[in-house]
């Protein structure tokens, strides 16, 4: 078990609807105060993603980033920035001819999709290697296109974080390795409770942590109500801790959580209780090799 344990706050994502939690974080400067208010409960990276401050649905565009960027930077310039490249993967094919995409179709060239992550340059920049059903579309992430967004990544002197979501994604990661288009130690996340990927469950997170690369860095979580069992399951086996409104509305079963900084809070109180220490932005940024 790790002796600091990096607490990382996913404060939005791009599935989470403010039908889920109306306290979702929409706006730039609601998701910048959300990143805040994790950054003082403990959290020493958030995630972030941002949305269209009308629709509130996912968006990539860059002045929003740049806002949220600018809003944290401004009253906190410890916190370590996880920045997504996750939208602009997905395709939905259309009921009359699967061939052509259909309206939920969001799939962009990869260079479009860390066009943000050159301009900002944020410490971390996430790198998806599920190519995977998810909900009633595929989500697509092909070697090739991943080796692109990487390039670049690298290129703006941002750390890949590379998000698995079933054991190929596992082998991918390594045959990048390999190949050199990823350095290390790398930075995995475990992601576990999507529908067709990992399970939540003690059995399936200590699986994947094992064919992880033995010098890796990883975080494990799961969304939903096993948000906080699988908290605690990857401090156990030797990851970081992940909470947050992307991936879990409730504090407890039928109790929306005021906000983010309560995730983080209830997050830090079971990895305390358990003999750990919660590592500062600091401490994080050597655990992770970012620059200080």
């Amino acid at each position: 078990m790790q002796p600091k344990v990096i607490i990382t706050c996913a404060v939005t994502g791009n599935l989470t609807t403010r039908e889920n939690h109306p306290g979702l974080p929409v706006t730039p400067e609601e998701i910048a105060s959300s990143c805040l208010e994790a950054a003082d409960a403990g959290a020493a990276i958030v995630h972030i993603h941002v949305r269209d401050t009308e629709t509130g649905k996912p968006s990539m565009e860059l002045e929003h980033y740049r806002e949220v960027v600018e809003r944290i930077r401004a009253k906190n310039n410890a916190i370590i920035l996880n920045i997504t490249t996750g939208p602009g993967g997905r395709y939905h094919p259309s009921d009359d001819n699967p061939a052509v995409a259909g309206p939920r179709t969001t799939l962009m060239r990869p260079e479009r999709r860390v066009e943000h992550i050159v301009a900002l340059k944020p410490d971390i920049a996430t790198l998806d290697l599920n190519t995977m059903t998810f909900g009633n579309e595929v989500v697509i992430n092909t070697p090739g296109n991943i080796r692109i967004m990487a390039d670049i990544i690298n290129a703006a002197g941002s750390k890949p974080e590379l998000e698995v979501f079933d054991t190929g994604h596992i082998v991918l990661a390594q045959d990048l390795l390999t190949a050199g288009v990823l350095s290390s130690p790398a930075m995995f996340t475990i992601v576990t409770g999507v529908k067709y990927g990992f399970p939540s469950s003690p059995d399936v997170m200590a699986t994947a942590a094992r064919r992880l690369p033995s010098d890796a860095v990883w975080t494990g979580f799961g969304v939903g109500r096993m948000s906080f069992p699988m908290a605690v399951q990857s401090y156990l086996l030797g990851g970081h801790v992940r909470v947050g409104l992307e991936d879990n509305s409730y504090i407890s079963k039928g109790l929306l959580a005021k906000g983010n900084g309560e995730l983080v809070e209830r997050a830090r109180d079971l990895i305390e209780k358990l003999g750990a220490q919660i590592a500062e932005p600091g401490e994080a940024r050597k655990i992770l090799g970012l620059k200080s």
